[in-house]
C-alpha cells in the first residue's frame, strides 16, 4: 500500500491550466505535466498513496470545480487510479518534450540524449513538482519577453526571479546573457528544483543565487538595485508584490509580469500606475497576459 501512488487526470479548458497546477501543488502533488488533447488540456499528477484518501480526491474535485466556477471557465473532468511506485516517476515524462520558444531557446527535458550541436540555446530542465515546464503560456511569454529584453549586449544587467518554481526564467536568463540572477520561491521544493537545474545547466551558485523566501529576502540579497525583474505567479499576489518592487529597481529598469488574465488587466495595471511603473506593451496568449513594464519618466 505504501508504495503505491495516486495517478490523478484531469481534462480541462487550456486557459485553467495555471490554477489547476497551483491547486494541485497545494494539494501536495509530487509531479505534474500537461499536454494538449484536440482543444482540451490533460494535465496528470502523482500523489503517494498514503498522503491522500478517496474523500481527499473527492474534495480536490470540488475544489477544482470551483475555482473553475471562479474565473467563468468550463467545469474540468477529474479523474484517479492507483499504480505502483516504479510507474510513477517516468509516466509523467513521456508526455514532455523539447520546446522550442522564441527565436533561441530550447526548453529540453533532463532525461532526454544532449544533442551534439544544437542550433538553439539548450535550457535543460528536470522540474520536480515545481511549476515551470515551458509548456504553460505564461510561461512561454515570459520567456519571449526575456528573449527581447536581454539582447545582444546584456552581459552586465543583473535579474530578479520572484517566484522562481523550478528555476526555468531564471536559468534562461543566464543563457540569454544575463551578468547575474537572484531568484526566490516561498516553497522548499520549488528552491531545490531551482538549485538543481542550476547545476543541470552548468551555471554556479554564485551566478544564479536562489534562496527561499519572497520580495522581501530579495531586498535583502542584491548588493544593489537590477536592471530587471520577472514574475510569473497569480495576479492576485502580483498586485501585493508591485508597491515593494520599486525597492528592487534602477530608474531605467523593467519587469514582466505574467500569470495574469484577461479580465485582471486592469487591477493590475492601476495599481503599477498608481506605484510608479508605466505598461510598456501588453502581450496576450488566448486568455493569458503578459506585462513588459518600466519606471515612469
Amino acid at each position: 500500500m505504501a508504495n503505491n501512488w495516486w495517478e490523478i487526470e484531469i481534462l480541462s479548458d487550456p486557459d485553467l491550466e495555471e490554477l489547476i497546477f497551483w491547486r494541485l501543488e497545494k494539494f501536495g502533488c509530487r509531479g505534474m505535466s500537461s499536454e494538449l488533447k484536440g482543444y482540451s488540456s490533460l494535465v496528470h499528477a502523482y500523489l503517494p498513496r498514503i498522503q491522500a484518501q478517496l474523500l481527499d480526491l473527492a474534495a480536490l474535485s470540488l475544489w477544482l470545480r470551483q475555482d473553475a466556477l471562479t474565473v467563468s471557465l468550463p467545469i474540468p473532468i477529474t479523474h484517479w487510479r492507483l499504480i505502483d511506485e516504479e510507474d510513477w516517476s517516468s509516466s509523467w515524462k513521456q508526455y514532455w518534450q523539447p520546446q522550442e520558444i522564441g527565436d533561441r531557446l530550447l526548453i529540453y527535458p533532463a532525461w532526454l540524449p544532449i544533442p551534439e550541436q544544437p542550433e538553439r540555446l539548450l535550457l535543460r530542465l528536470d522540474p520536480g513538482v515545481a511549476f515551470g515546464t515551458g509548456t504553460h503560456q505564461t510561461t512561454q511569454l515570459c520567456l519571449e519577453a526575456l528573449e527581447m529584453r536581454l539582447g545582444t549586449d546584456a552581459s552586465d544587467l543583473v535579474v530578479a526571479d520572484i517566484g522562481c518554481g523550478s528555476g526555468i526564467l531564471s536559468t534562461a536568463a543566464i543563457l540569454l546573457g544575463a551578468k547575474k540572477v537572484y531568484g526566490v520561491d516561498t516553497d522548499p521544493l520549488a528552491v531545490r528544483a531551482a538549485r538543481s537545474n542550476r547545476e543541470l545547466n552548468n551555471i554556479q551558485p554564485e551566478q544564479m543565487v536562489i534562496n527561499e523566501g519572497s520580495i522581501e529576502e530579495l531586498i535583502q540579497l542584491i548588493d544593489e538595485p537590477v536592471d530587471g525583474i520577472v514574475c510569473n505567479i497569480l495576479a492576485e499576489v502580483i498586485i501585493d508584490l508591485i508597491p515593494q518592487m520599486s525597492a528592487l529597481s534602477k530608474p531605467k529598469s523593467w519587469v514582466i509580469l505574467s500569470g495574469i488574465l484577461l479580465e485582471q488587466v486592469k487591477p493590475i495595471a492601476d495599481t503599477l500606475e498608481q506605484n510608479g511603473w508605466t505598461v510598456a506593451t501588453l502581450w496576450r496568449r488566448q486568455d493569458w497576459c503578459c506585462f513588459n513594464v518600466r519606471r515612469a519618466s
